[in-house]
């Protein structure tokens, strides 16, 4: 893993953040199941290259520096670095924090997902990384399982992988036996 050679109680735990519902999702998810008492949380957000990249030349290999939850959650501060936080994802960060005496940070990448993804493990040492159903159609995460370990040691992630797929259920009206 990632984190090896750490103490046991010591773990990292990263969650891949577009704000979109299956990264909500898999937040959530994380935050129920997975997270224990002083983890710390990486909250891993991959922007794609838009046109103020000399703005970010600085930070366009290794990300932003580590941005702790006080400065994420100002508005005005993450502006600088052209991230519009949103406001669930900041109340269960802020709740989650406070009940599992949590160190949580954020860290800003800009480039190809994936990439910067496997990246983020590396650098920051992650021992976990959660993420939502990457686009899957309902049929989909219908069929699938709600959480499937990737085949991470194709990609490059040298941690465990915890692709979060949450159950669509049909509405009520809908069910056919």
């Amino acid at each position: 893993m990632a984190g090896g050679g750490k103490d046991d109680d010591e773990r990292r735990i990263g969650v891949a953040m577009d704000y979109s519902a299956s990264s909500k999702r898999a937040l959530d998810w994380t935050i129920s199941n997975l997270l224990r008492r002083s983890d710390t949380l990486v909250v891993v957000h991959v922007l794609h290259h838009g046109g103020e990249e000399a703005k970010h030349a600085l930070w366009g290999k290794s990300g932003s520096p580590l941005i702790p939850l006080s400065e994420f959650r100002d508005p005005t501060a993450m502006q600088q670095y052209g991230v519009h936080c949103d406001a669930e994802v900041l109340d269960m960060l802020d709740t989650a924090a406070r009940q599992l005496e949590l160190t949580v940070v954020a860290k800003l990448y800009w480039g190809d997902a994936r990439e910067k993804l496997c990246d983020s493990v590396e650098e920051q040492k992650i021992d976990t990384l959660v993420m939502g159903s990457r686009g899957l159609g309902s049929i989909q995460r219908y069929n699938s399982t709600p959480i499937a370990m990737l085949p991470h040691q194709d990609s490059g992630i040298k941690c465990a992988v915890v692709d979060y797929r949450a159950r669509i259920l049909p509405a009520a009206g809908n069910l056919d036996r």
